[in-house]
């Protein structure tokens, strides 16, 4: 069985993930030129403003306020030093070995094995856990899955998601005002434009489908790299692998509803038969005992 290097691992991921997001740029500007063809372009910029507009004034929103935003939706709560010592004291000697400022803790009450990080950097994080993974896991196992959530921290995936979810915003939006523009348009016999009307009418209609499930392919590449992130800070992957398996191996009547806005921020897909935003449990167990 051929080794992998963490390495290596995090730096095949970085260049994916840039790769899905400049993937999701290149259809935007595809998706602009079309419409720019088959509308005069005075229409086409005021479609492009508009989207702007809306699509970066709801996520710089939710970006900077989305630590609050993730711990108020599952009803978590922050945890003190004195009652929760052995959290506290892992968390720190995992923020010292990566060099990361101490984030705020939280605790969820679920009998699922799950964990999260959110915040827009490193300054402004919070790690929470569930109430199950305390009781269901061992010191090691746990240590594997907060050294996880603080390798997304360490990597500014929330930073990744904000770029691809106002892009996919953007989309979404042009396509809604591109196809109800149609309406209000004018007769027109030129068969050029009327070419490119059927293209953006396309367009409009799978651009919104291909660029969310591009999202959803970065969201995959952000948990292999913070899988081989946590293997750097921890040098012992078994912790991970251990308590992958057991989330795998958990009774699915334990599962959590959350939000399906932060599902993507979990060590594990909180929902039953929703493995979009992360990849299998199999293959990442197979490639961290290959580390």
């Amino acid at each position: 069985m051929q080794r992998i290097d963490f390495r290596d691992q995090i730096s095949r991921n970085k260049r994916n993930s840039f790769f899905l997001i400049s993937l999701i740029f290149l259809v935007f500007v595809l998706f602009g030129y079309v419409i720019s063809l088959a509308f005069e372009p005075g229409f086409f910029f005021i479609i492009m403003i508009i989207s702007i507009v809306f699509s970066l004034s709801y996520i710089l929103i939710s970006y900077y306020n989305s630590g609050k935003i993730a711990v108020a939706s599952v009803g978590a709560h922050k945890v003190s030093q004195e009652k929760y010592k052995d959290y506290y004291r892992l968390v720190e000697s995992l923020t010292i070995a990566s060099g990361l400022p101490m984030p705020e803790l939280y605790v969820m009450n679920s009998p699922q094995i799950n964990a999260f990080a959110s915040g827009r950097d490193p300054k402004h994080a919070v790690v929470c856990i569930t109430t199950g993974a305390f009781e269901k896991l061992d010191r090691r196992e746990i240590e594997g899955v907060l050294a996880h959530e603080l390798g997304h921290i360490a990597s500014y995936d929330m930073r990744y998601m904000t770029i691809a979810t106002v892009m996919v915003g953007m989309i979404a939006i042009i396509s809604q005002i591109f196809l109800r523009s149609l309406w209000f348009k004018g007769g027109n016999n030129d068969r050029n434009n009327a070419v490119f009307i059927i293209i953006g009418i396309a367009m409009a209609i799978l651009a919104p489908i291909v660029v969310q499930l591009v999202q959803f392919a970065i969201s995959r590449r952000r948990e292999y790299s913070a899988d081989a992130t946590a293997i750097k800070f921890t040098r012992y992957p078994d912790g991970l692998i251990r308590a992958l398996t057991k989330i795998k191996n958990e009774n699915a009547e334990s599962e959590k509803k959350v939000s399906k806005a932060i599902a993507p921020l979990f060590f594990a897909n909180p929902f039953k038969n929703l493995g979009s935003t992360h990849p299998p449990i199999e293959k990442r167990i197979e490639i961290l005992k290959r580390m």
